[in-house]
């Protein structure tokens, strides 16, 4: 009976941590979208909070090869949320393996991109910051379903 139980739980936490996941991955498109559009148009539109974004937008750092980083942010919170609905559809792990590593990934990249915000640039963006925050949950949640143990099927 407490087997049963166990995998009743387990079976509803799944589809839980993985909408948290969906959720905050489009959160993640949502924001690095509105920045791409800013970068791309010109258009620089007020900061969430304080100022500063402006500043870190016209940086040099805001382009990599010419691409914005908006973009990558973009693409990378889509595939996010690909693979956390395909995690929240089925039993596969692979799509949660995704967001671990991608997420990991994304977290060093934010790392430095704060780096670069506090003591290079010298301004701070709170979109960027929300952006940020996206991707450090999105990989705590992902570590969150990697430490759960699934049944097998």
């Amino acid at each position: 009976m407490a087997l049963m139980a166990n995998l009743q739980r387990t079976d509803l936490q799944r589809p839980r941590l993985a909408l948290v996941a969906a959720l905050v991955a489009a959160v993640g498109v949502a924001v690095a979208a509105y920045l791409s559009y800013e970068k791309l148009s010109g258009v620089v539109g007020p900061c969430l909070v304080g100022s500063g974004c402006d500043v870190v937008s016209s940086s040099p750092y805001s382009s990599v090869l010419g691409i914005p980083v908006a973009l990558f942010g973009l693409a990378w919170s889509s595939m996010a949320l690909v693979a956390s609905l395909a995690w929240w559809r089925s039993t596969d792990r692979r799509p949660l393996y995704l967001l671990y590593a991608g997420g990991l990934v994304g977290l060093v990249f934010e790392l430095y991109l704060v780096y670069l915000q506090l003591f290079v640039i010298r301004a701070v963006c709170s979109w960027c910051v929300v952006y940020g925050a996206t991707v450090v949950v999105g990989w705590l949640v992902a570590v969150v379903g990697i430490m759960r143990r699934e049944p097998a099927d």
